[in-house]
């Protein structure tokens, strides 16, 4: 084919491809309608092909540069967009969708951490009354003497390589999130199991460093970390939850249906507790063992506290209002 021939064929699809990188100029690619965007694709990669044509038989270099130019001009345009499109899509979701899905299901969150509070006191009230009762919580027999003898705490250790520390206990939170969320698909019974397990055996290691005198100080040094974290598990049980209960109690929709609308629900969930975990693990890390006082401890449980709560209470209700 000449190469006038090879212009006069294609110059009408790069005059467009053109137009509507102009269109883009003056706006963001979710502005245009989605037949333009469709069609910005696929003059993209024609004109694409036919540089690469081109240059394999040697045309006009006029040409090729030009060619070269918009693809160049396009590929900018297209994945700046996107990856602009996905920046919103993010802060979309944290600033509205998580907090919006969180109240819409606050009732299995709700559970979860009352089937955790009622074991966690059972397990209290009974590693209390007897120690050797923390065996049955999970508390092996050598962490209950180790607890009982008033070892070093455990957790000042932390203050030798806070960096590591902190990294760790981020991603061990982020990993029993995870469990507590995908256990739900065992028809939410292994969600169940994990926050039974759980409670029972923060409840029995509080009720040993009571029995030996020093149990403020874990609380305090819970504390700090405490709220993000707890809550975090909390959520994610209560996704577990929506997740399991969707198998067993589908309602007036095909099971599939209601498994792909709860599972999206349950996933939003989880996803939005990862961040959260990282600045709880960024707390148990570098606050939570420190030797402050404890006052600061509590203050910073308060601050995350309500500040917690006021994100995911309030944000994005005027959203839910226009929709």
């Amino acid at each position: 084919m000449s190469s006038d021939r090879f212009i006069k064929e294609r110059k009408n699809a790069w005059q467009r491809l053109e137009d509507l990188l102009k269109l883009l100029d003056r706006s963001a690619l979710r502005r245009l309608h989605r037949e333009e965007v469709r069609e910005l694709g696929r003059i993209y990669r024609r004109t694409s092909s036919d540089l690469a044509i081109a240059r394999a038989e040697s045309r006009d270099p006029r040409l090729v540069n030009y060619l070269n130019s918009l693809v160049i001009r396009a590929h900018g345009r297209i994945y700046r967009a996107d990856a602009a499109e996905g920046r919103h899509r993010a802060r979309r979701f944290f600033a509205r969708d998580f907090p919006s899905v969180f109240r819409r299901t606050w009732r299995y969150t709700a559970l979860s951490f009352g089937v955790f509070l009622l074991f966690g006191a059972l397990s209290f009230a009974g590693t209390w009354r007897d120690a050797e009762f923390s065996e049955l919580a999970g508390v092996p027999p050598f962490e209950r003497q180790t607890i009982l003898e008033k070892k070093p705490r455990w957790w000042e250790n932390l203050n030798e390589a806070n960096q590591i520390g902190a990294t760790f206990i981020a991603t061990n939170n982020i990993q029993v999130t995870f469990f507590a969320f995908a256990y739900g698909a065992l028809l939410g019974l292994g969600t169940l199991y994990v926050m039974v397990v759980n409670g029972a055996s923060i409840g029995s290691v509080l009720a040993l460093t009571y029995r030996a005198g020093y149990g403020h100080e874990l609380v305090t040094f819970m504390a700090g970390h405490g709220v993000i974290e707890l809550t975090c598990i909390f959520i994610a049980g209560g996704a577990g939850l929506l997740f399991g209960t969707a198998i067993l109690f589908p309602g007036d929709i095909s099971r599939f249906d209601n498994l792909r609308l709860r599972g999206r629900e349950a996933i939003q969930l989880v996803v939005g507790c990862v961040p959260l975990l990282a600045v709880a693990g960024l707390i148990e890390g570098f606050i939570s063992p420190a030797a402050i006082p404890p006052a600061m401890k509590f203050s910073v449980a308060g601050m995350t506290g309500v500040a917690l709560y006021s994100y995911l209470l309030l944000a994005g209700r005027g959203s839910e209002t226009r929709a």
